[in-house]
């Protein structure tokens, strides 16, 4: 599969195509694509455990990963291992946004225990792609300034020299290959902390679908997902991190307790994995691509999990690099051309997004241009439709602004003129039907 040799002092050296490091969703995507297109491939994964999942994680893929998900032929089994695919719906303080059903983008929603074992199987099922694991990278190869490969360590101190023209960084919000490669980084400050649980025996409103609250500035959620089970998460502002702390379990179910409209999980059945949470989730957003280099997934962008883009965007980011470079890979024209597609386009769809979200993670309130959406969807099912398709990453924040600006700005006129004399300024939710 790879050209091996002895390489001095480092052990046994291999040659590829492409060295990915990281065999989560990210990676595997893009050694899956790569290993399609052609390419020799190799996977460093550092854990030992063909079954390893990322543990602290919402699960939910957004809509705009879905044609990503049907290419890999991944949807189909995942379906068949209990996925839901849910709409979702948001409550605000204007009343629910329900996107009218029949047209209403739908995500997927299946445990990372299930989906990562599956993902990791279908990279390692692809004809040229090796996937090796319990591999810890500790330097990255340089031929002049050009990324060269990696040098990788197993659990017994075996080191492996990996060559290949293209290295690519999927090891996640800390990615140690961004860290190793000096890429820019800018960081974003994160106001909320996250504590979630499996639960059975309860189910939220609009069941099977999903469901958020915006409680500005908290958030709590609830994903249905496989085995009758709902993931339910909060992200409170950090002053009410100390009771989280002491107790997250009793905090988590107190928290739920006054969440409008939500089910109470006082009589509910916590799986065995417990309550757990995540406090550091500072957003960071990298340069994608250096010189025989690039990221994928939270080794690129690492935004706040509130709104659910993560596994979408890892699904999204691998098969966009993979498209990019696959020529480059097969000989027809220079790496760095692909790497400038692939950069372009990761700029290009997920920049606007971003910005918005790193905006609002850090604990602050609803401005009034999202007040005034939020408060328009509510109120109007056209406003709704365009609600949904930008927060499922259908579309831009450009076009979602251009067009759903003046559609929310009719709605709340009409819903204001209805209820003269008992609402409030729009956007405040006062006199609403909330």
């Amino acid at each position: 599969m790879a050209e091996a040799e002895r390489d001095g002092g480092k052990g046994t050296k291999r040659s590829y195509d492409a060295v990915i490091v990281g065999g989560s969703l990210a990676g595997c995507a893009a050694a899956t694509m790569l290993g399609r297109a052609g390419a020799r491939v190799a996977v460093l994964e550092k854990s030992p455990d063909p079954a390893a999942y990322k543990r602290i994680c919402t699960h939910f893929i957004q809509a705009s990963a879905v044609p990503t998900l049907e290419r890999l032929d991944l949807l189909e089994p995942m379906m068949a291992a209990g996925a839901l695919r849910p709409r979702l719906n948001t409550r605000t303080s204007w009343g629910w946004i329900e996107p009218p059903p029949e047209r209403a983008a739908r995500g997927v929603n299946l445990r990372r225990s299930k989906l990562d074992p599956m993902a990791r199987e279908m990279a390692a099922a692809t004809p040229d792609v090796e996937v090796m694991l319990g591999q810890t990278v500790t330097e990255l190869r340089h031929a002049g300034a050009k990324v060269s490969g990696v040098v990788a360590r197993d659990r017994d101190g075996v080191e492996t020299v990996i060559e290949a023209p293209l290295t690519i960084g999927a090891d996640g919000r800390d990615s140690r290959i961004a860290e190793l490669s000096g890429v820019k980084v800018k960081t974003y400050p994160h106001g909320r902390f996250a504590y979630g649980g499996y639960f059975e025996g309860t189910a939220p409103k609009h069941a099977t679908d999903a469901a958020i609250w915006m409680m500005d500035p908290e958030w709590a959620a609830a994903f249905p997902t496989d085995d009758g089970l709902v993931f339910y998460a909060a992200m409170p502002t950090m002053k009410r991190l100390p009771e989280f702390k002491g107790d997250p379990q009793a905090a988590l179910i107190d928290y739920f307790e006054a969440v409008p409209e939500a089910p109470s999980l006082r009589s509910a059945k916590l799986s065995e994995r417990g309550v757990v949470g995540k406090i550091d989730m500072t957003n960071r957003m990298r340069v994608p691509t250096a010189p025989g280099l690039a990221l994928i997934g939270d080794a690129a962008l690492a935004t706040d999990p509130l709104f659910g883009v993560g596994c979408g965007w890892a699904f999204q980011s691998a098969e966009w690099l993979a498209d990019a470079v696959a020529p480059a890979l097969r000989g027809e024209e220079a790496l760095e051309k692909g790497l400038r597609r692939y950069r372009r386009r990761h700029s290009r769809h997920l920049r606007g997004h971003a910005q918005m979200i790193h905006g609002y993670a850090t604990g602050r309130k609803l401005q009034p241009g999202e007040k005034l959406m939020f408060s328009g969807a509510a109120r109007d099912p056209h406003v709704a439709m365009i609600f949904d398709a930008f927060g499922t990453r259908q579309i831009g924040a450009t076009h979602a602004l251009a067009v759903g600006t003046p559609l929310a700005l009719v709605a709340n006129a009409r819903y204001a003129l209805r209820h003269r004399g008992r609402v409030g300024r729009i956007g405040t939710g006062v006199g609403s039907a909330a």
